[in-house]
């Protein structure tokens, strides 16, 4: 499995980066394994990013492109 380990400034890692096949391989080996990580999410923030897709569909000329905003943000750092 070909994972890619998130870490803060400080070095301490922080998440894990698992690439779709792999994940779409779990779900097939693990049938219930979406169901489970789905239920750790606090409801609260799925009715954010609910909302946000929400907004997005309705009105998708604010939407920047990913690297673009990447390049902006890491100008400013």
């Amino acid at each position: 499995m070909t994972l890619q380990f998130i870490h803060d400034n400080k070095g301490k890692t922080t998440g894990v980066f698992i690439p779709i096949e792999e994940w779409n391989a779990l779900k097939s080996k693990y049938s219930d394994i979406e169901d489970e990580v789905m239920s750790i999410i606090p409801e609260w923030q799925k009715d954010i990013v609910n909302q946000r897709l929400k907004d997005y569909k309705h009105n998708n000329v604010q939407a920047l492109d990913f690297e673009i905003a990447m390049d902006e943000i890491e100008k400013e750092l």
